[in-house]
Order: structure tokens, then sequence, then C-alpha cells
């Protein structure tokens, strides 16, 4: 490591669980971050400040004036770009040793399998249910570990599925497709702002465990979801099983 990335990640270093060599796999690691808004500005803020060698947003909408309330990742001037040409700006700025990569659209099919085959993990950070099914699909496929996030209204949850492994459940197997049709979303139900931070910062925790590989016996948390209740400040911690009969990842 250089001088100055010593410097930079001091407290890394200072951390038996990391270390030097800790610091060198998230300098090498790959890191997918689909949905550059709520969630996905404190991931990608954290993550670039950890200093994770390879970083890729994608995302298909552009910054609007309503999103600005909680997506940290962007400012003012840029409503109506990007939010991942946005998101890579910022993050230059944070961290230049960084490599962003910047998808504008929104991933589906082979362009969502390339993203996922060329990272070491990936973040579910987007708002929409079909999208995260797809990405969950393609994580069972390519044996790659996912975090996945959500926020809503007052109301948080996070679950990590380390696909490379054949006795973890999935989040089909938590959450089947077909079960909720008509998720809501933060535009027609509102978000309370300093949850997606919450969230979303522990999801940049997760992948760095995941790449660090330390903590909990060196295993994040398989097979159970976190909720988080931001209006009365309670969390609550619940576990789930593989389904041996789910259409993803079952036997």
């Amino acid at each position: 490591m250089r001088d100055d990335e010593l410097l930079r990640y001091s407290r890394h270093l200072l951390l038996d669980e990391i270390g030097v060599e800790g610091q060198q796999r998230i300098r090498a690691a790959r890191v997918l971050i689909v949905g550059a808004g709520g969630l996905g500005s404190p991931a990608a803020l954290y993550l670039a400040s950890a200093g994770v060698g390879q970083l890729t947003l994608a995302d298909g909408d552009e910054v609007d004036l309503s999103n600005l309330q909680r997506q940290i990742l962007h400012r003012a001037g840029s409503v109506g770009t990007a939010k991942a040409l946005s998101g890579k700006a910022e993050l230059a700025t944070l961290n230049p040793d960084v490599v962003v990569a910047a998808l504008t659209q929104r991933l589906q099919g082979e362009a969502l399998t390339s993203a996922v085959a060329a990272a070491d993990v990936i973040l579910d950070c987007c708002d929409n249910f079909a999208t995260r099914q797809a990405i969950n699909r393609a994580c069972v496929q390519l044996k790659k570990p996912l975090v996945s996030g959500a926020a809503i209204r007052f109301s948080g949850q996070l679950a990590v599925f380390d696909l490379r492994r054949n006795d973890v459940p999935c989040y089909e197997c938590l959450f089947p497709e077909g079960d909720e049709v008509n998720p809501p979303r933060c535009a027609t139900t509102g978000v309370f702002a300093p949850l997606t931070g919450v969230i979303g910062a522990l999801q940049a925790a997760e992948a760095l465990r995941l790449i660090v590989g330390c903590g909990a016996s060196a295993e994040p948390g398989f097979g159970r979801l976190l909720r988080y209740d931001a209006l009365n400040l309670e969390w609550k911690s619940s576990r789930f099983a593989r389904d041996p009969h789910c259409p993803v990842c079952g036997d």
C-alpha cells in the first residue's frame, strides 16, 4: 500500500479484524450497486470512502428535486442528470482512487447478468419488486453474495444472501414472487429521510464484512431478516430457512 493509503485507511488498519490484509481485499473488491437513490447513496459513499477498488452504479432514473430529501449522493445542481452519472462525479471527489462505472439504464436480461458476473458483491438498493427478483435470480445462477435493503415510510429491512453457498436461502425463499404484486413505493407512501441512511449504511457494512470475511464467526447475517422501526426506535430480528421447493434456489 502507498503511504497516502496507509494514512487514509489508518483507522481500518488499526482494527485487528481488518488490518492491512483486509484493506487490501477491500481495495481489490468489485461491488455492484443497483439503485443510486436513498439506499444506494449512503452505501456508495461509505464503500468509496472505505476504499473499495471498483464500484458500479446502475440506475436508469434522473435526479429529481424530490430525491434530495434523502438521496445524499446527489446535489441540487444535479437535478435532471442521470443518477449514475451524478453519483460517479460525487464519488470521484470523495475518493479519486476508486474506479466508478456508471450504468444509466435499468439493468435487466443480459446486461444484468453481465454486471452481476463482473462483481464480487451485489447490493440491491432498488425500489421495485421485479428488479429485486431478477437480481436474486442472477446472483443464484452466478453464485454471488447479495445484500438486500428496503425502506418505506418509517420501516426498514436488511437481509444478506451469500449465494456462494448451497445451504443458505435466497431472496425468493423469503419473499416469493407473486406474494406482493404491488409493493408500496416512496413516491406514493413517503419515506423518513434518515431511515434510508441507516439501512444503506448497514448494506455497506455487510458488503465490507463479506469482502474482508470478519465478524460473527466470519459469517454475515445469513438466514436473518433485520427490521428497523424508525418511528419507535425498535430493532427486530427473525430467522428464515431455505425453501427446498424454491423455484430459484431449491432442489
